[in-house]
């Protein structure tokens, strides 16, 4: 479509066209039905097949054993951030969370309030995070009722390459970078995701717990904040939020047309590729915080020699259609962030700016 951007935000972020051209076509009249996706009750047949398909979608894709549940939840990242504590932290215990950035920072202020949580390790250094932990940094996490970790840091542009090796049950927030590469679920006994960057619309969060570990969970809360309360019900205990995981089930349709997450990752690690290339033509001028081997691939974070040229690359950037690269408001700077969504075309053009502007303002 001619009048389309390239759209590098953050989140909720760009989402694949045939995903929304879907919907549009759908939208007035689903499956013949003669109303709405947006109209159909939850409990009824034809939002039922959307429901199951989306899980069943999810399960094939990332390879879910039958070992892990898999649950559709409402309240993004930040509601896990607590319902996580008052499930799996009880009085007498702790909870080890590892800090790269400002979400784990974020998970671990919300499980503080509900029980005794620590920073177990973090690679905070003069006020910013520049890189993850190591493995021989990490904390073995024994006693622990569970390790927390954030795999991919949005606002600093860090992101994990290997998996904590822990004795603990392991959990993670990989709201950004889900279904982004494959992934070996079994090693986690908690994974969530708030939809928004790869998986679908904001409104919905991919839950994959370990059933024996959800089952675990404490019984004293409502019920719900239970995980066994939405896992007994499949995540239709009350109403689901059914437009956002109708498209989820189109946009991760969508990844499995293109060869699944295998497939992706190879285009995602190219993109990445590409576009760190350009930047580090000239690290001078682009100035990336990030050490090499905890790069984000999907979020690339740099500074410009002063802010009034930072303000001068988002306003050119928008003026050929390269929208949302300004850095988060907490760190300034420049954010590109390249979800599966994100076309290497796309990236392309944004290489090419990038060099353009430098030339022009860094004779």
């Amino acid at each position: 479509m001619a009048n389309r951007v390239h759209n590098f935000n953050p989140g909720p972020a760009a989402l694949p066209l045939p995903a929304l051209l879907r919907a549009q076509e759908e939208l007035l009249d689903f499956a013949g039905t003669g109303m709405s996706i947006l109209e159909h009750s939850h409990r009824g047949k034809e939002y039922e097949a959307v429901h199951q398909e989306a899980l069943g979608l999810i399960r094939s894709l990332l390879a879910v054993p039958e070992s892990h549940q898999i649950l559709l939840l409402q309240g993004g990242a930040h509601h896990q951030f607590a319902m996580i504590p008052m499930n799996f932290l009880r009085p007498g215990q702790r909870a080890d969370y590892l800090i790269t950035g400002s979400w784990g920072e974020r998970a671990l202020e919300e499980a503080q309030i509900v029980g005794h949580a620590r920073e177990a390790a973090s690679t905070r250094q003069d006020g910013t995070f520049r890189r993850t932990l190591r493995p021989n940094e990490i904390p073995s996490g024994e006693g622990a009722a569970y390790v927390h970790y954030t795999t991919n840091e949005t606002i600093h542009g860090v992101q994990f390459h290997h998996t904590p090796e822990v004795k603990a049950p392991l959990i993670a927030d990989m709201s950004s970078d889900l279904f982004s590469r494959p992934l070996e679920v079994a090693r986690f006994d908690l994974i969530y995701a708030g939809a928004q960057k790869n998986i679908g619309p904001s409104g919905v969060t991919v839950v994959i717990g370990r059933k024996s570990f959800l089952d675990g969970g404490r019984t004293d809360i409502p019920k719900y904040f239970r995980y066994t309360t939405h896992a007994a019900a499949e995540s239709l205990y009350n109403t689901a939020p059914t437009f956002a995981i109708y498209l989820v089930r189109n946009v991760l349709s969508w990844l499995e047309e293109q060869g699944g997450v295998a497939a992706i990752a190879r285009q995602n690690e190219e993109k990445a590729s590409l576009l760190y290339r350009a930047l580090d033509e000239d690290p001078d001028f682009f100035r990336v915080p990030v050490e090499r081997d905890s790069r984000s691939r999907m979020n690339v974070v740099f500074r410009l020699p002063t802010e009034a040229l930072e303000d001068r690359l988002v306003h050119e950037a928008k003026k050929r259609s390269l929208m949302g690269i300004k850095g988060h408001r907490s760190v300034g700077g420049i954010r590109v962030s390249l979800y599966n969504a994100v076309s290497l075309a796309s990236v392309e053009i944004l290489a090419q700016f990038l060099r353009d502007f430098r030339t022009q303002a860094w004779p």
